[in-house]
């Protein structure tokens, strides 16, 4: 992973981490409803959200545009797995679980190995959860970057590391959070494109 030590391509991450931070309050995890893509302009490209539908099920409700490149495909509605190698499938369920459960910030390692035609792919992941409108911590705002040529798709992944920080480790950002006056309501379709290069799908149902 020494790739990623320059911290660019970190950069994603840890801007989400930030502006996730920054959203913190007394009440703990923050609402889906808060997100605003005005916040994430930068890295939309990059992000995601999850919702939880069954225990350690987790599908992609919003994806940009470099999840749909790694995959091939549009991933709206696929699982969180697809990503992954069956041999980490059982893990990332676990991982996310507890994401939903204490709740905490998950940081992935991953890895696609090279293959025929293509090179071996290094990427990082953060899970950052979220509260539903109702209240429940089902969703998770999510940022997958990985560094180098894709190369053919679909790209796999395994686990070379995973972290957990649970909540109550979380140091408060101590600026102020951006304006959340637009929220990133689901139903309400939307998920700015700043850059004509960026591509984000957006489920409409709730």
């Amino acid at each position: 992973m020494d790739r990623f030590d320059s911290g660019r391509s970190l950069s994603p991450i840890r801007q989400a981490e930030a502006y996730w931070t920054a959203l913190l309050t007394g009440d703990g995890v923050p609402m889906r409803s808060q997100i605003d893509p005005r916040g994430l302009e930068n890295i939309l490209e990059y992000t995601f959200v999850l919702e939880r539908i069954a225990p350690g099920l987790t599908r992609f409700r919003l994806a940009g545009s470099h999840l749909n490149k790694l995959a091939g495909m549009e991933v709206r509605g696929m699982p969180l797995t697809a990503f992954f190698e069956a041999s980490a499938r059982d893990r990332v369920k676990e991982v996310t679980e507890q994401v939903f459960s204490q709740p905490a910030i998950a940081n992935l390692g991953l890895n696609s190995a090279g293959r025929m035609g293509r090179v071996q792919l290094h990427a990082r992941m953060i899970l950052l959860p979220l509260r539903s409108d109702l209240g429940d911590v089902s969703r998770i705002l999510g940022v997958m970057v990985s560094d180098g040529a894709i190369g053919p798709t679909p790209r796999r992944f395994a686990l070379s590391e995973d972290t957990l920080r649970p909540l109550t480790e979380v140091q408060v950002a101590q600026s102020q959070p951006q304006s959340l006056e637009t929220g990133f309501a689901e139903d309400q379709g939307r998920f700015e494109r700043p850059r004509a290069h960026l591509r984000l799908v957006v489920s409409r149902d709730e």
